[in-house]
């Protein structure tokens, strides 16, 4: 079976954000799928996906410190200024980051580590709401 749709969650500040609820809640068709494969694609250009500690929000604090340190605001040296200063930096962050996570299945759920989640990286101060597009394939 394979489904593809797309989601838009909700707008968030900028930071590192748990998502896994709101997506599996979007793609009630994940409980019918014994074995198989989630990919998720965000698209944006200035916000990424990873995967990481879900259980101490301070990791995704911590997250946003290194990012922020990692690819400063407003260096000389950027040209791309247009949307301000946090524009490049956050197409930076994604490319560094990514666009994209590929989850396994098992018995309907995601087959992910006990502390383990789907973070929204949202590297712009009003990114807005975002799009994902799931992409489920299994049996």
């Amino acid at each position: 079976m394979w489904i593809q749709k797309e989601i838009r969650l909700k707008p968030r500040g900028r930071g590192f954000h748990l998502v896994t609820d709101e997506i599996v809640a979007q793609l009630p068709e994940l409980r019918r799928i014994d074995i198989g494969l989630l990919h998720v694609f965000i698209k944006h250009t200035s916000a990424s996906l990873t995967l990481n500690e879900n259980a101490d929000p301070t990791v995704r604090t911590d997250f946003e410190s290194f990012f922020n340190r990692a690819v400063p605001e407003d260096p000389p040296y950027y040209k791309h200024m247009d949307e301000g200063s946090d524009d490049l930096p956050a197409h930076l962050k994604s490319s560094l980051l990514g666009c994209g996570l590929t989850l396994p299945i098992n018995s309907g759920r995601l087959n992910v580590g006990i502390w383990q989640g789907i973070y929204l990286c949202e590297h712009r101060n009003h990114g807005g709401s975002r799009s994902l597009v799931l992409t489920l394939h299994g049996e």
